[in-house]
């Protein structure tokens, strides 16, 4: 207990020191800065319950005028801690809002409007940047921060402060938890537009830049409106803030934007996809020539586990290659990202090295797939169903995925555990809120079903065809065309393989499926594909019922002829 008291003594008699220097040099880093780099031991979470105790005691304590000194040293060194690079940055917020808090007892609206608006929007920058504490709660808090200082800090009277508030506030709707995803985007697009006003490339050309910058992220990620278009956008908008974000005069906050800028690229719609994701690549590799390892540890880290998603998904070149990248990336990336300093990046990497992976072509297949079950397991670690439902429910339906595919282990008991992660995601992955989502597990699970062992074949396949046709509520032709033949096909062979009803019948249904997959699947487009298909139509026709046998024969051997003008016979009976 003494030991205590005396290390708490000890910090109360720092925390005096640094408050004098902050008084004595009205707030010069310089001066401050040095004196908190030699005690960053006493810099903790007790630090902030002393400066409340103190700051509360002192202000009741002291006349009106020296309260209404001591809240602006307060103020000061609230700001410097907040922006203290050194030490652990959730103590440095701590104390900040602590500081804030209770300087806001004495720095009131009605006697100090200007001061007061000013700190409620340090308090809520504090609050943005939290760690510790609920999430959802900070952002909260932040929003009611911003808003506050609006309240005094209107366009016509402070517009520069204004605009670096409206900013702000943008900032906190974009990484809100709480209300509708969309609609908290759309304030935070409505913010920055305000904030652009204001802030123009000609008067203001950095904050310009920036809220550009926040405004194309927005976009990026922006529910509401056609996704191409808001990915347009958001590449105009990182574009213009390149303009003002050049290399040699902000090199953070260029390789910030390429970084960002490559985000969108790969998720772009518009344009050649192959072509997309090399621009993606290119800014990624150009961010990590400013973002090393060394200087900037956790941006590296993000941008190489980005620069692997592009790698992953990348169509040029070789695909054994583009995995080896892509799993190099994301371990990079997990020598930083470690569970205990950064445990939601952490299961992200995990998560994205498992998909690695899945679809790694070196190495052996059985030991890459057990590879990525384990990937998957260590992510839901982290990404449970209370405090990641979405993320949890795409770790599910992906390690249901690796568990369909699994050589190690029993067939029968995988297929088990696939068709479990895939059920499990279909709780979160709903028609109403995730509706691509939930139409590729019903895929998946289709899949699963018909190439089940466990239960009645019959049974199965009725299972089976009922989620492929779930999956065709969404999977249109005219909104996904791709997906809808794939969907078509696998159905025709549910339909093929079919035990309930007439035989006949069921060959009809598959004949129609895989007439409809050819629509897309074309030769031209999707040569595989399109052969697969082609000789799906040709055991199809060989074993048709109805119509002339003479007939349905020549027709299966002219698919089957067609189907080999890509792949051979062995590849078929590979199969």
């Amino acid at each position: 207990m003494g030991g205590n008291r005396n290390k708490s003594d000890a910090q109360l008699d720092f925390l005096l020191q640094v408050l004098q220097a902050t008084r004595d040099s009205n707030g010069d880093a310089e001066i401050v800065y040095p004196l908190l780099a030699d005690n960053t031991d006493k810099i903790n979470p007790r630090l902030a319950e002393l400066f409340r105790d103190w700051a509360t005691t002192k202000l009741a304590e002291v006349k009106p005028d020296e309260a209404e000194n001591i809240a602006a040293v307060i103020v000061d060194f609230s700001n410097l801690i907040q922006q203290f690079p050194l030490g652990e940055k959730a103590s440095n917020s701590s104390i900040a809002i602590t500081g804030y808090e209770v300087a806001l007892t004495v720095i009131t609206r009605e006697a100090f409007p200007e001061q007061w608006a000013q700190t409620q929007h340090n308090l809520g920058i504090a609050y943005s940047d939290r760690i510790t504490g609920s999430k959802a709660q900070n952002l909260e808090n932040a929003i009611a921060c911003f808003q506050s200082a609006l309240a005094v800090y209107t366009r016509e009277a402070f517009p520069e402060q204004w605009a670096q508030t409206q900013n702000n506030l943008g900032i906190a709707y974009s990484e809100r938890i709480t209300g509708e995803k969309a609609q908290n985007l759309e304030n935070a697009i409505a913010c920055y537009q305000l904030a652009l006003e204001v802030r123009t490339s000609q008067a203001f050309p950095e904050q310009w830049a920036t809220t550009q910058h926040n405004l194309g992220s927005a976009y990026r990620n922006r529910i509401t409106g056609q996704k191409a278009q808001n990915l347009e956008k958001a590449i105009a908008c990182y574009q213009l803030a390149l303009e003002v974000r050049t290399r040699k005069a902000f090199p953070y906050d260029w390789a910030s934007t390429q970084n960002n800028l490559g985000i969108a690229y790969r998720n772009r719609i518009t344009g050649q996809k192959a072509q997309n994701l090399e621009k993606a690549i290119a800014c990624y590799q150009l961010a990590l020539e400013v973002r090393t390892s060394q200087a900037f540890p956790e941006q590296w880290a993000m941008t190489q586990n980005n620069l692997g998603i592009a790698y992953s998904d990348r169509i040029t070149g070789a695909k054994a290659q583009n995995q080896e990248e892509a799993i190099a990336c994301y371990q990079l990336a997990l020598a930083v990202y470690t569970r205990e300093a950064f445990p939601e990046q952490w299961a992200m990497a995990q998560f994205n090295l498992g998909r690695a992976y899945v679809n790694r072509i070196t190495g052996q297949k059985a030991q890459n797939l057990d590879n990525a079950i384990a990937c998957y397991q260590l992510a839901l670690e982290v990404h449970t169903r209370d405090a990641f439902p979405v993320d949890w429910a795409s770790t599910q339906k992906n390690l249901g995925r690796a568990y369909y595919y699994r050589i190690t282990g029993q067939k029968r008991q995988n297929i088990e555990n696939a068709i479990a992660c895939y059920q499990l995601a279909l709780e979160v992955h709903t028609r109403e809120a995730f509706p691509i989502d939930w139409a590729s597990t019903q895929f998946n699970l289709g899949i699963t079903y018909r190439n089940r062992i466990t239960g009645q074949k019959a049974q199965n396949l009725e299972k089976a065809i009922a989620c492929y046709q779930l999956a065709l509520e969404v999977r249109t032709s005219q909104a996904f065309p791709e997906k809808w033949a794939s969907t078509q096909n696998n159905l025709g062979n549910a339909y093929y393989e079919r035990i309930k009803d007439p035989k006949a019948q069921n060959i009809e249904e598959a004949i129609a499926c895989y007439q409809q997959a050819l629509l897309v699947y074309t030769f031209e487009a999707f040569p595989i594909d399109w052969a697969e298909t082609k000789y799906n139509l040709s055991i199809a026709y060989r074993n048709r019922i109805k119509g002339e046998k003479a007939q349905n024969i020549e027709l299966a051997n002219a698919y089957f002829q067609e189907a080999l003008k890509v792949r051979t016979f062995e590849d078929f009976t590979q199969d």
